[in-house]
């Protein structure tokens, strides 16, 4: 057995020390200024009340049988629990149902998973502790062995993330490519929605493709500006039908190289583009809403597939709002590649590109070396605005 230590670790968010509301007596110290920055962090615990700290077991660093990952201080807190690896097995969450994970292994057999708790109470800012995608260590349980329960879950490479209440939901993990599916005619083009997903790829480093669909229902020499704007940026840009076959070839070619992620606006046809490069998954269809332009929640829940000409798929659920997660306004221009040859020619260092004088950024938008629309895209993401009807 691997030898064990001691050592002493933080709580979490939801056990943090307190703090005073109103902190008068440093308010009249000479160094105020300086006493200020240990306010958020000056303890008020009452006589009796536990350390802000716990005692807890763990292997010893490379001692053998230890199974603290080499990813564990990445700061995804579900790796740095410590389990016995001899008691579990690995698989790759392929869907999940409400509290029940579906973990696949390595050689094909299934596993209803459920979650375990601690798990959970180490996920403070996020929404989903295991998505669909992850690498799991779950612990096999039930009469016959065909349960289990997810102890530990690996660290992710690629994923799609966004902003949801105030939380972290992360859409897909351990993906390559990611598919921006949007759609020429109803629910119509949102350009602003297709930058997000495009910072949002980049930020979970992800490669992104953008899928224009539905291309048999518009004339498409209208929209010939947007396949020219991305694919001038670097990003490969496909227009696509389901109904005329438009494009499939290259979305089959695509698809089978490693794993990719489908994700979009509801009702863009995500779900029946993969029916036509893969017939006989049945993936569930419906039409635009006439009355909100909108599209229907067909896809509920994310699923990994196995396709048949190799590589897999993640079928995500059709979004109508999407937030950047995990970036600040002050990051957000490093993220419109087009920006970062004019960023060092403003004025001002900590340029915003929103309301400075002298700012090249805005000075090339005048000229027409950055396209309006994209720096639209950037306003919105600076101030965080929802995207009308998305």
């Amino acid at each position: 057995m691997a030898k064990k230590k001691k050592i002493r670790i933080e709580l979490n968010k939801n056990r943090q020390k307190r703090t005073r509301a109103n902190d008068f007596t440093r308010a009249f110290e000479n160094k105020a200024p300086a006493s200020s920055e240990s306010v958020s962090g000056e303890r008020v615990r009452p006589k009796g009340e536990m350390s802000r700290h716990r005692t807890i077991m763990t292997d010893v660093a490379g001692a053998p049988g230890s199974s603290v990952s080499a990813d564990a201080s990445s700061g995804n807190a579900s790796n740095r629990r410590a389990i016995d690896e001899s008691t579990c097995l690995t698989g790759r969450v392929i869907r999940i149902h409400g509290l029940i994970c579906i973990v696949q292994t390595d050689d094909g057999k299934t596993f209803p998973c459920h979650v375990r708790r601690v798990l959970k109470s180490m996920a403070i800012d996020g929404r989903n502790v295991v998505t669909v995608g992850d690498r799991v260590w779950f612990r096999p349980a039930g009469s016959g062995g065909d349960e289990g329960f997810i102890e530990k879950v690996e660290g992710r490479q690629g994923v799609i993330t966004r902003g949801y209440r105030g939380r972290q939901h992360v859409l897909a993990a351990n993906v390559d490519t990611v598919f921006i599916v949007s759609a020429l005619a109803e629910p119509g083009l949102k350009v602003s929605l297709i930058d997000r997903y495009l910072a949002a790829a980049e930020i979970g480093g992800v490669r992104p493709v953008i899928v224009l669909n539905k291309a048999d229902l518009v004339d498409v020499s209208l929209y010939q500006w947007v396949v020219g704007l991305y694919t001038q940026l670097g990003y490969e840009t496909i227009l696509t039908s389901a109904a005329d076959g438009r494009g499939l070839d290259q979305l089959r070619t695509l698809l089978a190289q490693g794993v990719t992620a489908i994700s979009g606006q509801s009702g863009v046809g995500k779900s029946s583009l993969l029916n036509v490069v893969q017939p006989g998954l049945n993936l569930k269809v419906r039409e635009v809403s006439d009355w909100t332009t909108k599209g229907k929640h067909t896809t509920t829940t994310a699923e990994l597939i196995r396709l048949e000409q190799g590589g897999y798929v993640v079928d995500t659920p059709g979004l109508r709002q999407f937030e950047l997660w995990g970036v600040v306004p002050g990051e957000i221009e490093g993220h419109f590649i087009e920006f970062r040859p004019y960023i060092p020619l403003c004025r001002f260092p900590d340029c915003s590109h929103t309301h400075e004088t002298r700012c090249a950024v805005k000075e090339a938008v005048y000229w027409g070396q950055i396209h309006p629309g994209r720096y639209d895209s950037y306003l919105k993401l600076y101030h965080q605005r929802p995207i009308e009807g998305s």
